[in-house]
C-alpha cells in the first residue's frame, strides 16, 4: 500500500516553517504602527497548528528514504500546499485579495515566477511587501534543493546527468537533501546579505534593499512598487544584473568553492555558453537601441544589461517598458525567456545544459551521416552523454512545446487575445514574470485578467517550476497502482 506518512511529515515541516517566516513581517508591521500585524499573527498561529498536527501524525511513518513514487508525490504537492498557506496574509490583509488572486499571488511568488495581480504596491504596507519577499527566497533555495537532489533521482528532463555532481556519496535522498540544504542555505544566505548591502552603497533605502535583495538572488521578480525596478536607475541596474547572473549559476559550484576546489566553476561549459549568449544578446541589443532609437551608448548598454538578465534568468524585473523597443526586440524578449539558467540554480525555463545536449546530438547526427561508419559520441562537459540522457532531454523539449501549445489554446478559449494567450503562457510555464503586451506586459499586471486564466496560469507555474515530467507522471494511472 502507498505510504504517505513520509510525505506529510515533511510538508507538514516546511509548512510550520512558512509559518514562522509569517513573524517576520509581523514586526516590521508591528514597528511601523500600521495595525496590519494581526494578519500574520493570525496567519502564522493557523499554519502553524495545521502544518505541526499534520507533522506529528506522520512522525511515526518517517523512514531514512523515500520511495521513488513518495518523492514524485512530495516534490510537487509541497508546491500545492504551501502556495495555500501562503495566500492567507494576502487574503485578510490590506491588499484583501480573494482566493484566487491570493493563489496565483502565493503560487507566483513560491515559483519565483514574479507574475503579480496586486497594483498600487507603493502604498502597501511593508509587512505584505515584505512576505512577498520572503515567498519568492523560499521558493529559490527551495528548487535548488529540488534541481539537485529529487529531479536528478527522478530522472527528469535529463537532470539525472548530475546524479554523482559532488554528493554521489551523501546516501539516499531525504538525508542527502538535508545535508545539501545546510551547505546552500548559507551560501543563499550569505549572498543575499551581500546584495542587500550593494544595494545599501548604491543609495537604496534600508527596506527597499532588503526586499530586493530577496527577490534579486531568488530571480524573482517581486518589487515594492508599481514600476519594479524602473524606480532605480544607474548603479542600481549594474549591481542587480550581476546577482542576477550570480544566482544564474549551479550552486554546487559554490559549494565546491568554498571548499577549496575552484576549477570546476571555471571549467564548467554551462557557466560559459551562458556568459556568452548573454554578452551576444546584450550586444545586438545595445546596438539597436543605439542605432535605431535615440539612446546614449551607456544608457542602451545599461538598459540591454539589466532586462535580458532579467529575462534570461527568469527574475522578470523590468526597468523600462521594453514593448516600445520595436518588434525585433520584443520578439528576441519572447524567446530568450525560453532559455534560462543553468540547472542548480535559482532560474527557470529549458535551462542551457539542455540546449547543449540538444546541439550534441544533432552535431552527432550529422556527422553520422556523413561518415555512416564512424563512431560518434555526445558530450556535455567532456563525458560521454547516454542514450537516457538524451532521450529525458528530447521528452522534455517535446512536453515543454506541447504544453506551451495547451496552456495558450485554453488561455484562448477564456476570451483573452492571441499575444496575451502566447507570452501568457510562455510566462507562466517558464516561470518568466511579464508578458507580451497591453495587459501583461512589462508596464502592466495580471490583475484584469478572468478567473479561469488565473487557475490556469497558477497550474502552468507549478508544471514549468517542477519541469513538467515530475507533475505529469502523477497524471498516469500507473503511477497510482500499488
Amino acid at each position: 500500500m502507498f505510504d504517505l506518512r513520509p510525505v506529510g511529515y515533511v510538508i507538514g515541516l516546511l509548512v510550520v516553517i512558512l509559518g514562522a517566516m509569517m513573524l517576520f513581517p509581523l514586526l516590521v508591521d508591528l514597528m511601523d504602527g500600521r495595525g496590519e500585524w494581526h494578519v500574520f499573527l493570525e496567519s502564522a498561529l493557523f499554519t502553524i497548528l495545521v502544518g505541526g498536527i499534520l507533522a506529528l501524525s506522520c512522525a511515526n511513518g518517517v523512514r531514512e528514504g523515500l520511495s521513488i513514487r513518495q518523492t514524485f508525490l512530495l516534490t510537487t504537492m509541497v508546491w500545492v500546499a504551501l502556495p495555500l498557506f501562503g495566500a492567507i496574509p494576502l487574503m485578510l490583509g490590506a491588499t484583501e485579495l480573494r482566493f484566487v488572486d491570493a493563489f496565483f499571488e502565493a503560487m507566483s511568488g513560491l515559483t519565483t515566477t514574479g507574475s503579480t495581480v496586486i497594483s498600487g504596491l507603493d502604498d502597501l504596507p511593508r509587512g505584505l511587501l515584505l512576505w512577498r519577499g520572503i515567498l519568492q527566497w523560499l521558493g529559490g533555495i527551495g528548487i535548488i534543493v529540488v534541481a539537485m537532489v529529487f529531479l536528478p533521482e527522478l530522472r527528469v528532463g535529463g537532470m539525472q546527468i548530475f546524479r554523482s555532481e559532488a554528493f554521489e556519496t551523501m546516501g539516499k535522498i531525504l538525508p542527502r537533501a538535508q545535508a545539501i540544504a545546510k551547505q546552500i542555505s548559507i551560501i543563499y544566505a550569505v549572498l543575499t546579505l551581500f546584495c542587500m548591502i550593494v544595494y545599501l552603497m548604491l543609495g537604496m533605502q534600508g527596506f527597499d534593499a532588503l526586499v530586493h535583495a530577496l527577490t534579486t538572488v531568488s530571480t524573482g521578480g517581486f518589487s515594492n512598487y508599481d514600476a519594479s525596478f524602473g524606480t532605480f536607475s544607474g548603479s542600481a541596474e549594474y549591481a542587480a544584473s550581476v546577482f542576477m547572473i550570480l544566482a544564474a549559476l549551479p550552486f554546487v559550484r559554490y559549494v565546491q568553492l568554498v571548499n577549496g576546489h575552484a576549477e570546476p566553476l571555471l571549467r564548467d561549459s554551462q557557466i560559459r555558453v551562458f556568459l556568452i549568449v548573454i554578452l551576444l544578446l546584450v550586444g545586438v541589443t545595445s546596438a539597436v537601441l543605439v542605432y535605431v532609437f535615440p539612446h546614449h551608448p551607456e544608457q542602451a548598454f545599461r538598459e540591454a544589461l539589466f532586462n535580458i538578465t532579467s529575462i534570461i534568468s527568469g527574475t522578470g524585473y523590468a526597468s523600462v517598458d521594453y514593448m516600445e523597443w520595436g518588434s525585433f526586440l520584443i520578439i528576441v524578449f519572447f524567446f530568450i525567456g525560453l532559455i534560462g539558467g543553468c540547472a542548480g540554480s535559482t532560474t527557470c525555463s529549458v535551462k542551457i545544459f539542455r540546449y547543449q545536449l540538444l546541439f550534441s546530438a544533432i552535431r552527432v547526427q550529422i556527422q553520422r551521416i556523413r561518415s555512416p561508419h564512424g563512431i560518434f559520441v555526445p558530450r556535455f562537459d567532456g563525458r560521454a552523454v547516454g542514450a537516457d540522457v538524451l532521450s529525458s532531454v528530447i521528452s522534455f523539449f517535446m512536453f515543454f512545446v506541447v504544453t506551451l501549445g495547451i496552456v495558450a489554446w485554453l488561455l484562448a478559449l477564456t476570451g483573452l487575445d492571441f499575444v496575451t494567450s502566447v507570452s501568457g503562457a510562455a510566462t507562466a510555464v517558464a516561470n518568466i514574470g511579464p508578458g507580451l503586451g497591453d495587459v501583461i506586459g512589462p508596464a502592466g499586471n495580471f490583475s484584469t485578467l478572468n478567473d479561469p486564466a488565473k487557475w490556469i496560469l497558477s497550474a502552468a507555474m507549478l508544471i514549468g517550476r517542477l519541469e513538467l515530467m515530475a507533475v505529469y507522471a502523477m497524471l498516469t494511472v500507473r503511477f497510482w497502482r500499488s
